[in-house]
C-alpha cells in the first residue's frame, strides 16, 4: 500500500571503531603532572565458545549463541565489536546471540582497557543460526484480534493518500477471528460519509523488527475494486514522514486484475510510481490460501509466493530499509490502485490463516 558483503561492512565498522578507540587513547592519556599513570593492558587472550558445538554440529546447535571469555593483565574493562554492535563489559565475559539464519562467519574485535590505554585483538566465529519464529499471530481464538498484538487505523484518512473509498473501523462486522482465520470484510454501506467500510490493523507500538522473514498465509477477496495488502512501514514514520520512513509491500493485489501479486518498495524519490516493483501470479488466489513472504537483510530483500522467489531488491546503507519496521494488514476499496468498484459489489472477505516473523 502506498502511504504514504558482510566482510566489507565489518571492515568499515572496524575502521570506525579503531578510530574511536585511538581517539579515546589520545584524549585521555594526557592528565596533568600529578595525574596517576595507568599501566597499559598486556597479554590479551580471547576465547570463543559456540553454544551446542559438537562433532556432529561443529557450528553450534542453532541457537546462534556464543560465550566470549576475555582476559588481559591490567585490564579494567573490555569493548567488543561484533555483528555491527559495540558491547562494553567489565567482567571479561560476554554472552551474545546472533540473529538472522543460516551458517555465517562473523569477525570479532576485542579491546582491553585501563583508563585511556588499551590493547586490541581480532578473531572470528562461524556459527549456525536456525530459523525460528520471533513473533506470530495464528488467529486461533475466536472473537476480536489480540489487542496486545494489533491496533487499528480508523477513519477515512483523506483517502489514505490514494483516494480510497472505505472508512476503516474496528467493528466486528469488519474484522473478527472465526474458525482459526482472521476475516477482514469490506462492506458496501453508507457509513459516516463513506460508501464502504473495512479494516486496517497494525502492530505499531506493539511489535517491530529489523531484518528477517515476514510471511502471511492468506486467501484474497474477489471483486472489482478490492485491494488487500500485507506490508511493512518504518517505525520512524511519525518523525521522518513518508516515504523517508520506507515501505515494504509484500503483498498487494487488486480485484480488477485477479491473481496478479505485486511486491514493491517505496523510498525517497521512489514513492508513488516506484520503479522498485515486480509482479507474479498466484493461481486461484481468491479460492485458495497461498503464502506471501519477504526475506529481508542488509544486502537484499527477496519476495516469494509459495516459496517461489520472483523479485530481489538490492538493499544498501543508503536506503531506509535498515531500521525497525512494523506490520500492517488492510483491505482497501477503490482508489488510485484499486480502481473502479464493481457496481454489483456488496461485500468481500480477506482471510488470513497466520502472520509470522522469523529471525
Amino acid at each position: 500500500m502506498k502511504m504514504i558483503n558482510l566482510v566489507n561492512r565489518a571492515g568499515v565498522f572496524t575502521l570506525i571503531l579503531l578510530f574511536v578507540f585511538q581517539s579515546c587513547s589520545s584524549n585521555n592519556d594526557g592528565g596533568g603532572d600529578d595525574a596517576p599513570v595507568s599501566a597499559a593492558p598486556t597479554n590479551l587472550s580471547v576465547q570463543v565458545e559456540v553454544v551446542g558445538k559438537t562433532a556432529e554440529n561443529p557450528n553450534g546447535d542453532g541457537s546462534g549463541k556464543i560465550q566470549l571469555t576475555m582476559n588481559a593483565a591490567n585490564a579494567t574493562s573490555y569493548k567488543v565489536s561484533i555483528n555491527n554492535e559495540l558491547k562494553e563489559v567489565t567482567t571479561g565475559s560476554l554472552t551474545y546471540e546472533f540473529t538472522g539464519s543460516g551458517t555465517q562467519t562473523f569477525p570479532i574485535i576485542v579491546s582491553a582497557y585501563n583508563g585511556g590505554k588499551f590493547i586490541s585483538s581480532s578473531t572470528s566465529v562461524t556459527i549456525y543460526i536456525a530459523r525460528k519464529v520471533i513473533w506470530s499471530d495464528e488467529f486461533n481464538v475466536d472473537g476480536a484480534p489480540d489487542s496486545s498484538k494489533w491496533g487499528y487505523n480508523t477513519g477515512t484518512g483523506n483517502g489514505w493518500g490514494n483516494n480510497e473509498l472505505q472508512y476503516y473501523t474496528n467493528r466486528s462486522e469488519n474484522v473478527k477471528i472465526e474458525g482459526g482465520v482472521l476475516k477482514i470484510t469490506a462492506i458496501k454501506e453508507n457509513y459516516l460519509g463513506s460508501q464502504y467500510t473495512s479494516t486496517r490493523m497494525l502492530t505499531k507500538g506493539k511489535f517491530s523488527f529489523k531484518y528477517g522473514r515476514a510471511e502471511v498465509r492468506a486467501k484474497l477477496p474477489a471483486g472489482g475494486g478490492t485491494w488487500p495488502a500485507f506490508w511493512l512501514l518504518g517505525d520512524n514514520i511519525d518523525t521522518a514522514g513518508w516515504p523517508a520512513c520506507g515501505e515494504i509491500d509484500i503483498l498487494e493485489s487488486v480485484g480488477n486484475n485477479p491473481n496478479v501479486i505485486h511486491s514493491s518498495l517505496h523510498s525517497p524519490g521512489r514513492s508513488g510510481n516506484t520503479p522498485d516493483t515486480k509482479t507474479t501470479t498466484a493461481p486461484n488466489s481468491t479460492t485458495e490460501f497461498h503464502i506471501y513472504a519477504a526475506e529481508w537483510s542488509a544486502e537484499n530483500i527477496k519476495f516469494y509466493v509459495d516459496d517461489n522467489l520472483f523479485y530481489t531488491y538490492k538493499n544498501s546503507s543508503t536506503t531506509p530499509f535498515n531500521q525497525k519496521f512494523f506490520i500492517i494488514l488492510n483491505f482497501a476499496m477503490g482508489g488510485n490502485f484499486g480502481g473502479a468498484v464493481d457496481p454489483n459489489f456488496t461485500n468481500a472477505t480477506y482471510e488470513v490463516d497466520y502472520v509470522r516473523v522469523y529471525n
